[in-house]
């Protein structure tokens, strides 16, 4: 069994940066953030794929960069110029993805990952 933990969050306001990191317990091949705001659907923010590629949400691209360590340990989620759309509960989830899915339908949620943290908050004022 995986562990995830997510740390990081805070509340900062519009325009300020935040790093979340993400720990697990052991390493994984495919890493995501999600989040979920009051009243929303869980969103795909950001996902690394089995080769070290990348995909993001449409909201996000060029204000936030996901990566991971060496180890593929600790997942990380950079985030710039935040606006207060960004409030929400950030959680990772991790998986093997032996399957290779495409990191679109990672993204997307149509991919059920194995693993996930409880989350961390980020509150952003306008």
């Amino acid at each position: 069994q995986v562990s995830l933990t997510e740390s990081g969050g805070g509340s900062v306001q519009s325009g300020g940066s935040l790093r979340l990191s993400c720990r697990s317990s052991y390493w994984n091949h495919c890493m995501a953030w999600f989040r979920q705001s009051p009243g929303k659907g869980r969103e795909g923010v950001a996902v690394i794929g089995v080769d070290g590629s990348t995909k993001y949400a449409d909201s996000v691209r060029g204000r936030f960069t996901i990566s991971q360590d060496g180890a593929r340990t600790t997942l990380y989620l950079q985030m710039n110029s935040l606006t207060p759309e960004d409030t929400a509960m950030y959680s990772c989830a991790a998986d093997y993805c032996l399957s290779r899915p495409p990191l679109e339908r990672l993204l997307r949620g149509e991919y059920a990952m194995d693993y996930w943290g409880k989350g961390t908050q980020v509150t952003v004022s306008s």
